[in-house]
Parts: structure tokens; C-alpha cells; sequence
């Protein structure tokens, strides 16, 4: 009986020791330096840190499967990920790194749609078919890039083998579009991105449209991603493009405190209007998509605050 005991007060202190160590000072990883993901994420850390005893600090990284990775190895509590990946590593799907279950993260809030960018200095590549046989950078190690490139080339009946791939940043694939060492580059991220856009300043860019046909093909097999239309004057285009788009996710660990995540997601959707001035991407928070997930539950500290709101959301 004493041993039992003794061994459950261990355990409780073990889960006690580990959610202060993250009281009150929280680790964000999100992006590449170029990427949406890290210039938002540091928009919103100054904005919980300034306003709550929560002290947050942006971070870059590879993207999204490495920020999970970072979770779970506990080198961070708060991330980025897109809904996608997120969802593949919670399930263990083969899509995340062959099956590797990672499910020690919640939902913090769904912020914005990132679009799946084909982007490209040659104005013959018009179409995913055309990028056959050429040097295409398809995202950095461990970014979502990756899974979303491959399912895209998959639903026009391509794979990796039938293009030259590279594994670069958003800042890196924009460089070698520059330099010509690429030929196009999928960028995914909140449009207008930073790399794409600095890129414009110097060659003329151009971006692949998907058809309908192969955007409900890629949808039927892939639920997670959404037709989506990249408007002209984002980038100085011609014409809008059509592409498809994945939700940009903060996730947290589970055992991060609820009063950190609370004053995380409050002090977001209760500044919008700030947020907004300092951001582009402030304008598309809601409550509504921030509450939308249903792949992943939700962290207690943002129930309580949806909840607040009249919403309910799933929780472990």
C-alpha cells in the first residue's frame, strides 16, 4: 500500500514539475525566416507577451513536421503546423515520417488558410505537367511543403521521381529562382509571402494553377485541403490562381499550463484590430475558424476561453 503510494505522489509530482517548467514562459517555433509562419508568430508573441505574464519567444524552424518533432522532443511547447501534417502525425499516418505516432499536442487555435504556391520565373510552365523533368524545390527538410508538393504531383499522376527535387527554405527556393539554379518552387504559406514577394522585386513571377477536375481529385483523397484563389494583385499577376489551401494551426503540448494557452488564444482574438495593423494575415482571425478543427482535440486553456465565447470545441 505505502509503495503504491509513494509511487503515485511520484507521478504527480513528475506531471506537476513538468507543467511549471512551463509556466509563464513559453518556446514558439514556427517558420523559416521568410515564411508567413515567422513573421506572424512574432506578431503574436509580442502581443501575449505584452499583455499577459505569459512571456513568449518566436523561434525559426523547418516547418511544420519538424515543429511537431520539436514538441515532442519537448524543445518547444507552443508551435505552427498546418492542419494537414498535424492531423497525419496525431493519426500515425504513413504520411508522417512512415507512420510515427506523435500525439502529445492539442489545438490552440486555427488562424489563417495557407495557400499551396507553385511559383515560377519561366512563363512556359503553366501547368503541374510542366513541371516534368525540371528542378523543382519542393520545402525544406521537415516542412509541410513536402507532404503538400507530393500530393499534388500525386493527383496529376506524378511523384517525386518524375521532377529534379531540391529541399529548400521559402528564402533559398526564392534565391535559386533568382539565380536560375531552380526552375519553379511550392511555397506554402499565408499569400502575399515574403520570399515570393521579394522575389517579384526582381524577376517576374508566375504562379500554376490547378483545374478543377484534379483539385476535387486531390480533395476526395485529401479532405484537408480546400480550393482556394490567390487574387492578382497580390502578387502584381495577370490573371487570379486557382490552387488549393491547408489551415495554419497553433498547437501546444498538453502539458503546457491552461492559463498559458488562455492568455495565448485571449489575448489574439480580443486584439484583433492591433494585430491587424501589425500583420496583413490579423484580418482572417475569427472565432469561428479558429474553433473549426475536428482532427485533434483542443488544449483546456482554449476551451475555456471558446467557451467564454459560447463555443464548445473537443478536449482530451
Amino acid at each position: 500500500m505505502k509503495k503504491a503510494l509513494a509511487i503515485t505522489l511520484a507521478a504527480a509530482m513528475t506531471v506537476a514539475t513538468s507543467t511549471a517548467a512551463f509556466a509563464g514562459e513559453l518556446t514558439f517555433t514556427t517558420g523559416g525566416e521568410q515564411g508567413t509562419y515567422y513573421a506572424f508568430g512574432n506578431v503574436l508573441a509580442g502581443e501575449v507577451s505584452g499583455k499577459t505574464d505569459t512571456a513568449v519567444t518566436a523561434i525559426t524552424s523547418g516547418g511544420s513536421a519538424a515543429n511537431i518533432d520539436a514538441l515532442d522532443m519537448e524543445d518547444a511547447q507552443i508551435a505552427f503546423a498546418q492542419s494537414d501534417v498535424l492531423a497525419y502525425a496525431y493519426e500515425g499516418s504513413e504520411r508522417f515520417e512512415d507512420g510515427v505516432q506523435v500525439d502529445c499536442f492539442s489545438i490552440v487555435a486555427s488562424l489563417y488558410m495557407e495557400q499551396v504556391q507553385i511559383v515560377t520565373v519561366d512563363p512556359e510552365i503553366k501547368t503541374v505537367e510542366d513541371l516534368k523533368g525540371k528542378n523543382v524545390s519542393i520545402g525544406a527538410a521537415g516542412s509541410g511543403v513536402f507532404f503538400n508538393a507530393v500530393d499534388i504531383l500525386g493527383a496529376y499522376g506524378m511523384t517525386v521521381d518524375d521532377i529534379n527535387p531540391t529541399y529548400e527554405s521559402f528564402g533559398d527556393s526564392a534565391d535559386s529562382l533568382q539565380d536560375g539554379k531552380i526552375d519553379a518552387a511550392f511555397i506554402t504559406a499565408g499569400a502575399p509571402t515574403t520570399a515570393v514577394t521579394s522575389l517579384g522585386t526582381a524577376k517576374d513571377i508566375y504562379l500554376v494553377s490547378l483545374d478543377d477536375e484534379h483539385i476535387d481529385a486531390l480533395i476526395a483523397e485529401c479532405p484537408y485541403y480546400t480550393k482556394n484563389v490567390i487574387a492578382a494583385d497580390t502578387y502584381g499577376l495577370a490573371e487570379d490562381v486557382t490552387t488549393v489551401a491547408v489551415g495554419a494551426v497553433v498547437i501546444a503540448r498538453d502539458d503546457v499550463s491552461e492559463d498559458d494557452v488562455y492568455n495565448f488564444v485571449s489575448s489574439i482574438y480580443e486584439n484583433i484590430d492591433e494585430i491587424t495593423v501589425a500583420h496583413a494575415k490579423g484580418a482572417e482571425l475569427n472565432l469561428e475558424f479558429a474553433s473549426s478543427v475536428t482532427s485533434v482535440p483542443y488544449h483546456a486553456g482554449a476551451a475555456k476561453y471558446f467557451a467564454e465565447k459560447d463555443i464548445t470545441v473537443p478536449v482530451k
